[in-house]
Formats: C-alpha cells, sequence, structure tokens
C-alpha cells in the first residue's frame, strides 16, 4: 500500500485522474487550473493567467494560521492602513541603492538618529550603525565587530588570536549560537537555572572568561521567558575582572524584543549605552518595533568600536557608499514603515503600546495562576524582586495586580511599571505540582493541541539545557493582542484543560460535541478569575474553585446529567455530532 498520496499521483494519472487539460476560460475555477496539474517539484512548463495563479496560491495558503492568534511570534502581524499604503508603495526599491533613492538614505538616517538617542548614546555624536534585515544579522555584526577587535589587540600585542570564545547564556536564541559557529568563535554557554529566572547568571559568567574571550553577548528579553538579563551588574562584574585580572571584555546587548519595550515602559533600567561595557546594541524592528518582518538594527557606542576592516567602499552604483551589512540588497519599504511608526507613535504613543501589552501579559499571567491548574514561569506580573511560583508570590502578585487595576494611570506613564519585574509581556507557564499530582496522565502538549482547534498557536516547548525536563506554553503578548482576546484566551485555555480531563474517561469525539454555552459572555472574564483566588486553598477548595470559574467560563454544566443525556441522544438519533454542536 503506498504510504503517502505522492506515491499514488502516478497511477492515478494513468487512469486519467487529476489530467484534466487547463482551457482558457474566463472562469476561476472551472478553467482546471490547479496546483496537482503537473509535477509541482518541476518548474512550470506552460504558463496560466494570472487571476488563476493567484487563486491557486491564495487558496493553498488559506491552511495558513491566523497571524493574530499565533501567540508563538515574536513578529508584528499588523500596521496601519497608512503603512500599508508606503510599503506598496515603495516595494520596488532596493534600500542600498542611496545614489538613485537619496530621500531614503536621508529616513536611514534620521530612523538611526532616533535610536541612538533612545538608547541614551553620546549627546552630539553622529550616530554610527545600520539598518539590517532582522536582529540575527545585527547580533551576526556586533560580535563580528568585537572579534576584529580582540584579534587586533592580540595581534599588536604579539600573541596568539587562534582560539576566540564568546560568553553567553544557555537560554540563547539561535542566532547567538549561529554567530559562535558561523564566524569560527568557541560559545562558552552559561548554564540556566531557576536561581538565574532561565538565564545568563552572572556569576557563573564571570568564571568562564579568559584571555581569548572577544566578547559577551547579553539577551534582553529571553526567548523562553522574557526577563532581561543584567547588563549593569554584568559590566560591574567585568570591571572587577579588569581590574583584577587586566581583561578588558566588552557586551553586545542583544535586545531583539526588550531594546523596543524597556525605553517607553522601564525607563529607570540602565541596560544601554549608560552602561559603561555596552559597546553595541542590536534589535529586531519587526517585533516591538512595530514593523512588519524584514528589518532590524545595530548601533555601536561609538567609531572605535566599528572596525575599519569590516567595512567596503563601493562606487559601482553611481555613487561612493560604505556598507557594513552581511546582506547587500535589501527591501526599503520596511525602514520606510518603520520609521512611519517612529513619527506616527512616538515616545507617548509607544509607551502607551508597551503598557497595554505589559497589562495584558500580567492580566493572562494572574488569571491562569489564580486557576489553581498553571504556575508561571515568567516573572512579569510579580512585585519586584520576588521571582518564582510559590502561594506567597502568587498571592503577593494577585494584591499588587488588583492595586494597579483599580488605580490605572495614564496609558503612556511607566510609573506602574516600576513596581513589577522589568522584562518583555511574555507569559511561560505550565501545569503546577498540584495539578500534576492529581492528573499523572496530564500533557501539555495535548493542551497546546486543542488550542489550535480553537484557533490558537502557543508551542509548548522544554527550558534550556540543565533545565530541559520543564516544558512551558508561552503566549507573546503584542499590540494586538486586546483584553478581549485576553478573556477569550482564557476560556479557550480552561476548555482545553477541562476537554484534556474529560478524554481521560470519555472519547475524544464525545467530549468535543458538548456545544458551546448560549450566549455565555466573556467580557471581563480574565479579571474576574485573576481576582477569584485571594487566598490559600487546600486540595479539594482548588478543585471546587476550578469547577466554580469553569462554570462562569461556560465550559463546565451545573447539571453534569443534562450533558451526559445531550451526548446520548446524539448518538442514539445517529446523526454526526458535530452537526448538532454547529
Amino acid at each position: 500500500m503506498a504510504e503517502n498520496i505522492d506515491d499514488l499521483l502516478p497511477g492515478m494519472r494513468r487512469l486519467g485522474m487529476g489530467k484534466r487539460q487547463p482551457t482558457f476560460t474566463d472562469m476561476t475555477y472551472g478553467a482546471g487550473y490547479s496546483e496537482s496539474s503537473g509535477d509541482v517539484y518541476s518548474f512550470p512548463e506552460q504558463s496560466m493567467p494570472a487571476r488563476n495563479a493567484y487563486q491557486i496560491i491564495h487558496d493553498t495558503l488559506r491552511f495558513d494560521g491566523d497571524p493574530t492568534l499565533n501567540c508563538a511570534t515574536f513578529l508584528t502581524t499588523w500596521m496601519e492602513p497608512e503603512a500599508d499604503k508606503l510599503i506598496m508603495e515603495n516595494l520596488g526599491k532596493n534600500r542600498v541603492d542611496i545614489d538613485e533613492y537619496e530621500a531614503t538614505e536621508r529616513i536611514h538616517r534620521r530612523c538611526l538618529a532616533h535610536l541612538h538617542d533612545l538608547w541614551n548614546g553620546q549627546k552630539g555624536a553622529d550616530p554610527v550603525g545600520t539598518v539590517v534585515v532582522g536582529s540575527s544579522e545585527g547580533i551576526m555584526l556586533g560580535g563580528l565587530a568585537m572579534k576584529w577587535r580582540w584579534r587586533q589587540r592580540r595581534e599588536a600585542a604579539g600573541k596568539d588570536a587562534s582560539k576566540p570564545n564568546i560568553v553567553f547564556g544557555a537560554n540563547a536564541q539561535v542566532a547567538l549560537e549561529k554567530t559562535a559557529r558561523y564566524f569560527d568563535i568557541e560559545a562558552r554557554l552559561v548554564p540556566v537555572s531557576e536561581e538565574s529566572h532561565y538565564c545568563l547568571d552572572i556569576n557563573k559568567a564571570i568564571e568562564m572568561i579568559d584571555e581569548n574571550t572577544i566578547g559577551m553577548f547579553v539577551i534582553f528579553g529571553s526567548t523562553y521567558t522574557g526577563h532581561y538579563e543584567e547588563a549593569a551588574e554584568m559590566s560591574k562584574l567585568l570591571d572587577k575582572l579588569q581590574q583584577e585580572k587586566g581583561l578588558d571584555v566588552p557586551i553586545h546587548i542583544d535586545g531583539a524584543s526588550g531594546a523596543f519595550i524597556a525605553p517607553f515602559a522601564q525607563p529607570d533600567l540602565e541596560w544601554d549605552f549608560r552602561v559603561p561595557r555596552v559597546v553595541s546594541i542590536s534589535t529586531s524592528g519587526h517585533k516591538f518595533g512595530l514593523a512588519y518582518p524584514g528589518i532590524g538594527w545595530v548601533l555601536w557606542k561609538s567609531q572605535e568600536y566599528q572596525p575599519k576592516d569590516l567595512t567596503f567602499e563601493l562606487s559601482y552604483l553611481g555613487g561612493v557608499e560604505k556598507t557594513f551589512t552581511l546582506n547587500f540588497s535589501h527591501p526599503a519599504c520596511f525602514l520606510i514603515a518603520q520609521y512611519y511608526q517612529f513619527i506616527r507613535f512616538g515616545r507617548e504613543g509607544y509607551a502607551r503600546i508597551m503598557n497595554a501589552c505589559l497589562y495584558h501579559a500580567r492580566l493572562l499571567s494572574v488569571a491562569l495562576e489564580a486557576t489553581g491548574v498553571y504556575a508561571c514561569y515568567s516573572d512579569i506580573h510579580r512585585p519586584r524582586g520576588q521571582y518564582g511560583f510559590r502561594e506567597e508570590t502568587r498571592l503577593s502578585a494577585s494584591k499588587l495586580f488588583e492595586e494597579i487595576s483599580n488605580t490605572r494611570a495614564s496609558g503612556a506613564d511607566p510609573s506602574a511599571n516600576q513596581k513589577f519585574n522589568a522584562g518583555a509581556p511574555v507569559v511561560a507557564f505550565r501545569f503546577t505540582d498540584w495539578f500534576i499530582k492529581k492528573h499523572p496522565s496530564a500533557n501539555q502538549d495535548t493542551i497546546s493541541t486543542l488550542l489550535r482547534v480553537r484557533g490558537w498557536i502557543i508551542p509548548n516547548y522544554a527550558l534550556p539545557p540543565d533545565s530541559s525536563e520543564i516544558r512551558v506554553l508561552r503566549v507573546v503578548v503584542k499590540e494586538t493582542t486586546s483584553e478581549d482576546l485576553i478573556n477569550r484566551l482564557i476560556r479557550d485555555i480552561m476548555w482545553a484543560t477541562q476537554t484534556m480531563l474529560e478524554t481521560e474517561i470519555k472519547s475524544l469525539g464525545e467530549t468535543l460535541a458538548k456545544p458551546l454555552a448560549p450566549n455565555q459572555s466573556v467580557s471581563n472574564l480574565a479579571n474576574e478569575v485573576a481576582l477569584s483566588n485571594k487566598a490559600t486553598m487546600n486540595d479539594d477548595e482548588k478543585h471546587a474553585h476550578w469547577n466554580n470559574i469553569l462554570e462562569r467560563a461556560g465550559e463546565l454544566k451545573k447539571k453534569a446529567e443534562s450533558q451526559a443525556h445531550y451526548i446520548k441522544n446524539v448518538i442514539e438519533d445517529g446523526k454526526p455530532m458535530y452537526q448538532k454542536t454547529c
């Protein structure tokens, strides 16, 4: 028997199936064009009308997830119509052709100046940096610059420069490891633990540094849990190391997310060019910079940290251009879209958006922990200085969130954030020990899969090495994640959890046959759940509390027998269950 559909296609075509000859007609679907009209892995022999080509691709892409409900991605999935219009108007421009597109280059330089100011670069100094395809390219350029400067110092001193290494946490995003591997640098990964909040342990990091260390990557917004690593504290330890051993080690900030959050929502934090050893910063414009994918930035503190040997001069595009990027041709439209966001929102607008993201992430976190079923491994909802899930930290987080909710300041005012731990609006959570003990067969992969049924894309993944036995579900809260979406997400997580539990005693078909509660509102549900658990509970009270909030969400009927009778009738009537539940 054939193992997949590709094995069946040759035989089907011998029978004349899938072999209908396309005809030129004004019909869209009746013309006979389809992806399977020929071998989809060979370059097409014939052309087809534009409308048919469009429709084939359009229909194929319907199987993609909904970007708004994609909680796995940090990337921007929506921009205003005016930004979309600018992108369409400038799709044909190549950013590197600065002689032909002089106005675009002026916008590029303005964006660099804005970021130099935002990250507290030296006043009056010219910004040193460039637009890149994404923060991955920015990280690589930052790493290359540190390697070049280290090698120049070693060679000038007559020392061996063949064994460079770089130090960063094991929670690093893959771009940091690529930098080391691609450019022949030994990667020294610092183990993470609960004590280090599953990111860089600065005390362990300092022990890994030697004379061949070109620098450090410090992650400002961990991919796993959203925590910010301690740039200022790391810099102080490096100062002490230089005094003791004479080792001068710079820091590159991987600010893929946090470099566009902290300046607006947590301006009290010192992590940027104010920190003495921070020599370069990279970020993703297409994450919390609020532009579509395809743009990032890297800036250096001053020209001395960007080696001249890595800069090329070109004259064959019509004028003399200096370039320091890995990529060459680069669409100008996303650079223009980034500039639109800068002048459209300004500091006040960005602050409103980042504050809203953090508020909604805290709402989700407190609500999840209030269920008794989930514990958060992210800490942005906890009072500053408190970390980790325990009953006392859960209660103090709930109390602080209620206090802030009752006295919400202006949307652009960041003062409330100073009461919470700083970090990106990321919610990483898993089953509580109590729930796992009560339901040993509970599986978080099942939760992730069931949430896909309702459109949500929420990954379940292992924490970094040395903590990989722990798996967490993760939600990235972005500009488009409104409070209404948080309310619905809470309900759907509760639905998925209860559905998983019910499948322990019923078939999945029977469980999914349960209809949505008629006219059941989810308005303000997340707040109600978040504020519903203000005291320590024993196991029986936790179970009763879970049932109570399920009833509020419409995911548990008060009379279980009515639900059993409904399912029985569906089966006895012999009608497909999905017809009854539509």
